[in-house]
């Protein structure tokens, strides 16, 4: 049996392959947080954006008010 991958990329490629939205959008604010630069950061905002909407999670109105801040999505 193969080991999981603690990595947050392993994390994430776990996710995806469970098709575990929760989790991604969790998953997906860990790793912009951890972004290098704005354009990284808002494109794992955007992601967890997506999933927090496909959901109907409570997140994804402060996710669009980073994005808006970020200039990557309009007020």
């Amino acid at each position: 049996m193969p080991q999981a991958d603690p990595t947050l990329d392993g994390k994430l490629r776990a996710a995806h392959e469970a098709q575990d939205a929760e989790t991604l959008v969790t998953l997906y604010c860990e790793a912009a947080t951890q972004a290098g630069c704005d354009d990284a950061r808002g494109f794992f905002l955007t992601h967890a954006y997506i999933y927090a909407l496909e959901l109907g999670d409570a997140r994804a109105a402060p996710l669009k008010a980073q994005l808006i801040a970020l200039r990557r999505e309009r007020a």
